[in-house]
């Protein structure tokens, strides 16, 4: 969960974006980084989710608003979309962002965050390789959960 100052840190730059791109400036779209920015920072969320969240608060805003509010935040690089498999597209914010990598459940499919040294160490001995300087990855490993009796398995369909 971001602070305040983090919060009004994303609406400046988000300001400055729009400003450039010759986009209006709408309380709607600044109420939809009010709520990413108030999730946990390893939380996910998808439009459906992010509607059903600001609906119980109050907002009227709708789903078309939304969508094109994240895709307008994700190229000012305020959000990180990611698409799991066949899961519809989730996203988190990205001021605060540190690379990081996921492992997806196939039963309860519940997201892990991680970060290990040595996905760095292959990063660099492929640029090596082939010669090319890596600038980004995307890793995400599925899953079967072998949690006994997991609270995330009640009533999830498997992918």
């Amino acid at each position: 969960m971001a602070d305040s100052a983090l919060i009004e840190k994303a609406k400046k730059i988000f300001e400055n974006f729009l400003i450039k791109q010759g986009n209006r400036k709408t309380p709607e779209r600044f109420s939809v980084i009010d709520e990413l920015y108030l999730l946990p920072e390893d939380e996910h969320i998808d439009v459906e989710g992010l509607f059903l969240k600001m609906r119980n608060k109050g907002y009227t805003i709708s789903r078309a608003t939304i969508y094109n509010t994240l895709d307008l935040l994700v190229e000012s690089g305020l959000a990180v979309k990611h698409q799991f498999k066949d899961k519809v597209a989730l996203y988190e914010q990205a001021l605060t962002y540190k690379h990081h990598d996921h492992h997806v459940c196939n039963q309860c499919r519940k997201i892990r965050e991680f970060s290990d040294p040595r996905i760095n160490e292959i990063k660099e001995a492929m640029g090596r390789e082939f010669q090319s300087g890596i600038t980004s990855h995307s890793l995400v490993l599925y899953g079967d959960c072998k949690i006994e009796n997991c609270e995330n398995l009640s009533g999830q369909p498997s992918f």
